[in-house]
């Protein structure tokens, strides 16, 4: 890419581990921030390990996660190390940490200490509960944000207990709004030249997608239950079967999409018809109407059914599993799957970044780095770090 990199000029220490707090860094990385990446020594972020396929020894979410940052080791429960990252945060703009409140401030490394090196600095802190209230010092992992979010408990079926998705959704929605904090921050210190601290909350950031949920409870005394693959008097929107034994998904609540899914289906009378020619009445005849699109899908091919439903302007498709997505021929025209070279893995695919910047758009540089490749250049040419030193810090185990 020849266009230079939209936060270029933004330095990201990276502290913590696991997801919620590195997916940050993984984004701001995406579009040009340098991110720093600070590890335990001995055995690095836990995420070099986690993940279900391992087919070279390493984890396949590392390379994502870490992607476009620079790793170095550091043991930041001793003194020196301590002192490695003030000197860090001193030529820095964003410390990104996800330690339980009140970590920091036991390493000496509190915002109004590091604000004494660097009064611009902002410290982006992503914890389960908040950096205050009285469950700020509990164990919060991603589960317990979902779980106390809201979003679990109307995921699956009504005769079922609450699940969950299939991937860490409370530790990647704190992610995004940490990032959304950290550039709303890095674009409110132009005017103050101060820094701050963004507290990003990971059940707060479930809470936050929860659309009217509360109001609902509030002024309607209405509690939202698990609905399955349907949402309550939205219709018609499900999973329809088809001929040879793929299911398509249809989405036609809206009235005129409804009208062109009748006529797709041959029967445009049905839009006329007072059970079904209103958003509202649509709703109250879900069930009866469902039945009756299936009918019409489960005589039809899933590609044909798909094609109809294009051509007359319906919302449709497939639900995709990997392998659809690299078949896939709109991902390909948008780049929508980046594949890289990874030193261990080899040739290795992951999804491309986004949002898509048509003037300065981000980029997918390199895939996670080694534990402590970076040592030498961060600790050499960033901190001017003599040989002398480097050796004794090393002999300690601090880096």
């Amino acid at each position: 890419m020849t266009r230079p990199l939209p936060l270029r000029d933004v330095r990201v220490v990276e502290l913590g581990s696991l997801l919620a707090g590195p997916f940050c860094g993984q984004l701001l990385g995406d579009f040009g921030a340098e991110i720093i990446k600070i590890e335990d020594p001995k055995h690095g972020d836990p995420m070099r390990q986690w993940g279900r396929e391992k087919p070279y020894g390493q984890s396949l979410w590392w390379p994502v996660v870490a992607r476009n940052k620079r790793s170095v080791t550091c043991d930041l429960r001793t003194p020196e190390g301590q002192d490695l990252v003030r000197r860090l945060v001193a030529q820095s703009d964003v410390l990104l940490e996800n330690f339980r409140p009140g970590t920091l401030e036991r390493w000496g490394l509190a915002p109004e200490e590091l604000w004494k090196l660097n009064p611009g600095l902002i410290v982006t802190r992503v914890t389960g509960f908040g950096q205050t209230g009285p469950y700020a010092k509990q164990a919060g992992f991603g589960s317990i944000g979902e779980a106390m979010g809201g979003i679990r408990y109307v995921i699956g079926s009504p005769d079922q207990p609450p699940s969950r998705a299939g991937i860490s959704l409370g530790d990647s929605l704190a992610a995004m709004y940490a990032t959304i904090g950290t550039l709303v921050a890095l674009h409110e210190r132009k005017q103050s030249g101060k820094g701050q601290v963004v507290d990003a909350a990971i059940y707060e950031s479930v809470l936050a997608m929860m659309e009217s949920l509360l109001p609902e409870w509030q002024v309607a005394g209405y509690q939202r239950e698990r609905t399955g693959p349907v949402l309550p008097n939205v219709s018609p929107s499900n999973v329809y079967p088809t001929a040879d034994g793929d299911s398509v998904l249809i989405a036609a609540n809206q009235d005129s999409v409804f009208g062109r899914l009748a006529a797709v289906m041959g029967q445009p009378g049905l839009a006329a018809d007072p059970r079904y020619h209103t958003h509202s009445s649509r709703g109250e005849h879900m069930e009866e109407l469902d039945a009756l699109i299936a009918a019409w899908t489960a005589g039809l091919k899933a590609d044909d059914l798909l094609a109809a439903l294009h051509e007359g302007g319906v919302p449709a498709g497939r639900i995709y599993k990997a392998k659809d997505m690299f078949a896939d021929p709109h991902f390909a025209a948008r780049q929508a799957i980046v594949t890289l070279a990874d030193p261990t893995i080899g040739e290795i695919s992951m999804q491309n970044v986004f949002p898509k910047l048509s003037a300065s758009p981000g980029e997918v540089r390199a895939t996670g780095p080694a534990l402590g490749a970076d040592n030498d250049d961060v600790y050499r040419g960033l901190l001017g770090l003599g040989d002398d030193e480097l050796g004794r810090l090393s002999g300690a185990g601090v880096i």
